[in-house]
């Protein structure tokens, strides 16, 4: 489990095919305190260290299935590519953002941008199954940041991204066209279900 708020900001060193995609990424965190077997969050995707390394960079492996590739933005992934990192959650841990598990539901598409003082509104478009869990005010987590929904119309809902999300994170290199891993809020994925017995 994760909870949204992203702790570094990883880079693709390496990407090798060898039956599922192997990624090499080199990391700011501390990797005597990783075991092979954690699991870390990168753009949202949960996923399971195989090897660590400290040369030249501290650096982490992770293999990634072919399943995966195609449900979320993994297959845009390229050396130097920068990603959104988080480690996940001990017990103890400040929840900061909100409950997210690492299990991308789909991919979403920026649409527009547009500056508002210092903050920049973004407008995606989420797939057409996943636009019913999007609620205004509700939490939704984008390429492994835990955000605030401000408005949704039909299949398009816009975020508010403030200077220091954009400089803590990835957000701030976004552009119109990229496509974004979506994962909804658990909790909107349980009220839903349950309204189908009502």
């Amino acid at each position: 489990m994760f909870t949204g708020i992203v702790t570094d900001i990883g880079e693709v060193i390496t990407l090798e095919q060898r039956g599922d995609l192997r990624a090499r990424i080199a990391t700011g965190y501390d990797i005597g305190g990783i075991d092979i077997g954690a699991s870390i969050a990168c753009n949202g995707v949960c996923l399971t260290v195989i090897a660590l390394g400290a040369e030249p960079r501290n650096w982490f492996d992770i293999e990634i299935s072919a399943e995966t590739v195609g449900a979320t933005n993994v297959g845009n992934w390229a050396v130097g590519k920068r990603l959104n990192l988080e480690r996940a959650l001990k017990v103890g841990d400040e929840l900061g953002g909100h409950i997210v598990s690492g299990h991308v539901d789909g991919v979403a598409q920026v649409i527009a941008m547009h500056d508002e003082g210092d903050s920049t509104r973004v407008t995606f478009r989420a797939p057409e199954g996943l636009a019913k869990f999007i609620a205004p005010k509700g939490s939704v987590a984008l390429n492994g940041t835990s955000l605030t929904v401000n408005e949704v119309s039909g299949a398009e809902f816009g975020v508010n991204f403030i200077p220091h999300t954009k400089t803590a994170t990835t957000w701030g290199e976004v552009g119109v066209g990229d496509m974004i891993n979506i994962e909804i809020d658990t909790m909107a994925r349980y009220v839903a279900r349950l309204q189908e017995f009502a």
